[in-house]
């Protein structure tokens, strides 16, 4: 499959919480999760629990007078939604999230009577995470414009239409030590015994249920044992093949030409491609048109200097 490239900045989690400023370490979370599970709840509360979130400006709580809307709460989820267990949903996930805010506004409140924000570093771990809160707002923009429908069936298309027509088998297999005992196999084989229960009994392969290689393209297996293989007719076992694992015999069980997967069996794969490739194919162009010195001091990952733009072997794949 044509679906796999690295990006510089990898599969990107794309929080937009400031919470990083004051490392806010959910103190009520831990609490929370020891609670014992509340019962079913009633038909009314359930109700309440399909209703429609309150509207973004909505008071939620309030710490030392400072106000916590269903805005904030929003921001939060993307934050640390894909952090929380999966038991936590609907309301009670909510809740989650809320004991956090607050925790993380107790917090804040702290470090501000103790002037945090005074610290000699304060003014550039605040410029860092403006600018990281800069950068995901454009790769958030980027994923959401590359994964539209038309895009990524376009993809599909195209690496449908550039997959070569090939043979796949379905095969089977007994792995033993010497070629005596694969003479034995085979011979016990053409006696009509069951290749399967043969293969339980002797076969050295532990990753093979009764010997199954399940469905395969030549170069899956090693020369030796491919060669063999797909010489063979369906039904017919081959004569003891050496490999580097040992001698096998083989039987083939069917032919077929390769199919290409359906789109929606790899839409995900596609979709986290095409993301990938757009975010890597912008930061490319980026800097291409960048001016970037490093000075002398500059680490880089052979020990050169570099002082070429970006270049030198330090620019992000273009995702191919």
């Amino acid at each position: 499959m044509p679906f796999s490239t690295k990006s510089p900045l990898g599969t990107c989690h794309l929080s937009t919480s400031v919470a990083a400023l004051i490392l806010v370490l959910g103190l009520s979370a831990a609490v929370n999760a020891q609670t014992p599970p509340k019962p079913a709840p009633a038909p009314a509360a359930a109700a309440a629990a399909d209703a429609p979130p309150p509207a973004p400006g909505t008071v939620l709580a309030t710490v030392n007078g400072k106000p916590i809307t269903q805005a904030d709460l929003e921001m939060a989820a993307e934050d640390i939604g894909p952090g929380i267990s999966q038991q936590l949903k609907g309301k009670a996930k909510d809740a989650y999230i809320l004991d956090y805010l607050i925790d993380g506004n107790l917090v804040a409140q702290k470090a501000a009577a103790d002037k945090a924000a005074e610290a000699p570093d304060f003014a550039k771990k605040l410029a860092y995470a403006k600018d990281k809160l800069l950068m995901e707002s454009v790769l958030t923009k980027i994923a959401k414009s590359a994964t539209s429908d038309e895009t990524l069936h376009k993809i599909y298309d195209d690496a449908a239409k550039g997959q070569k027509p090939e043979e796949e088998i379905h095969a089977r297999h007994i792995l033993v030590a010497t070629e005596g005992d694969a003479e034995a196999v085979l011979k016990r084989l053409k006696a009509g015994e069951d290749f399967a229960k043969v293969a339980k009994e002797v076969s050295k392969d532990p990753g093979s249920e009764g010997g199954d290689l399940g469905w395969f393209t030549k170069d899956r297996m090693v020369p030796e044992f491919a060669d063999a293989a797909f010489k063979l007719k369906d039904g017919e076992y081959s004569a003891p093949v050496k490999s580097q694992f040992g001698w096998h015999v083989i039987q083939v069980e069917g032919h077929r030409q390769k199919t290409f997967p359906p789109f929606d069996q790899v839409k995900d794969q596609i979709a986290r491609y095409a993301v990938q490739k757009a975010q890597s194919d912008l930061i490319t162009s980026l800097r291409k048109d960048a001016k970037i010195e490093r000075t002398s001091a500059a680490p880089s990952a052979d020990g050169a200097v570099l002082t070429n733009g970006g270049t030198g072997g330090t620019e992000p794949p273009a995702g191919k």
